[in-house]
């Protein structure tokens, strides 16, 4: 059995394989009201009927300032909820696991999706000014309000909040968005970080907007759901988060009650150079999975069934994330199987006539 495809289980879930549907933002709530639609359950569902373990749904705004743009979801009221109940029972009806992406895009929001303009939502297409832990505006982006203490602490309920309703949605997985430039990774990041209250200072100091987001999920959804955070392992600059403050963040988000950490990098700030190519992150996620004791799944360019299996046979890493080779080919998982020889039980009753000829 290939390693790709033997099962991983995760306090109280078990996933069927060890590839993993990455989050992607889809910007397509037409409504703007954060209300998941039919192309979310279509797009989601048939990576579950792809074969993947886990499909993780996209970053999911805790509060309205929160979206990236005015066509995000979100998970800040109930009729969110409610909405994203049709998604997940699809996904269970599959076999697969599924998983929300909860995020706040900080200084990093309200932007036009790609086909619907550029730069900062005008007004009158909805937009509003960011909160971030500074009021030094992203590049390009509208300027943020700084946030006080008060709502700070008031920010790290809103998520608390949200993985409630996620999980009387009916998800299986909870992922904390630490990474890519939005909040969370803004206060973590010393380069957006210059507060002087309980947030700010040492990396220590640094991590507690998240670690007590983590903490505060944990107690409220008690022992069985799984809780995983996104980080960026590196800003690429000497004077950002790097690789060292990464792991020992990891490890305080450990203690809190994390379960799994999602690898990737960059996003803080522009002008720095990141590398590229296949799998250019897992050497990030090979360096965590040796500092900490919990999995670590990894993700970037990874588009190769042999190339995932050589990453898990040859490194620490439990988990490969697929994102744009899943856009491409819902199917991904079938076909890896295929390509390793490896016989899953997992096929669709109604497609086992495409089965792969032996």
């Amino acid at each position: 059995m290939a390693k790709l495809f033997e099962s991983i289980s995760l306090r109280g879930k078990t996933s069927r394989n060890r590839i993993w549907i990455a989050p992607m933002c889809q910007y397509s709530c037409e409504h703007q009201d954060g209300i998941p639609s039919e192309w979310h359950l279509v797009h989601l569902g048939s990576r579950a009927l792809g074969g993947a373990g886990l499909v993780m749904c996209e970053a999911t705004a805790v509060h309205p300032d929160g979206r990236i743009s005015p066509w995000d979801t979100g998970i800040w009221n109930d009729d969110q909820a409610a909405a994203w109940t049709e998604v997940t029972n699809f996904i269970r009806q599959t076999g697969a696991l599924s998983a929300i992406q909860l995020g706040h895009a900080g200084r990093k929001a309200s932007i036009y999706r790609s086909w619907s303009g550029e730069g900062p939502v005008s007004p009158a297409d909805g937009g509003w000014q960011p909160v971030s832990p500074t009021d030094e505006a992203f590049p390009g982006y509208n300027p943020p309000r700084e946030l006080t203490t008060e709502d700070v602490y008031a920010s790290i309920d809103d998520w608390i909040q949200a993985a409630k309703r996620a999980v009387a949605a009916g998800f299986d997985v909870i992922e904390v968005h630490a990474a890519h430039g939005y909040l969370v990774h803004q206060f973590l990041s010393p380069i957006t970080n210059q507060r002087t209250d309980e947030f700010g200072g040492s990396v220590s100091k640094r991590a507690t907007y998240l670690v007590d987001i983590v903490a505060g999920i944990r107690a409220a959804v008690g022992e069985e759901i799984p809780v995983l955070v996104r980080f960026s392992a590196t800003d690429y600059r000497a004077d950002g988060f790097t690789l060292d403050q990464c792991a020992e963040v990891a490890k305080l988000c450990e203690d809190a009650g994390a379960d799994l950490f999602d690898i990737s990098s960059g996003g803080i700030i522009l002008g720095v150079t990141i590398p590229s190519g296949p799998g250019y992150q897992v050497p990030l996620a090979k360096e965590i999975a040796e500092e900490v004791t919990s999995a670590v799944a990894t993700v970037g360019q990874i588009t190769d069934a042999k190339q995932a299996e050589e990453i898990l046979q040859t490194t620490g890493i439990d988990i490969i994330m697929i994102g744009r080779v899943s856009l491409r080919d819902p199917y991904w998982p079938l076909r890896a199987a295929h390509e390793l020889g490896v016989e899953v039980d997992y096929w669709p009753n109604q497609y086992t006539r495409g089965k792969y000829p032996n």
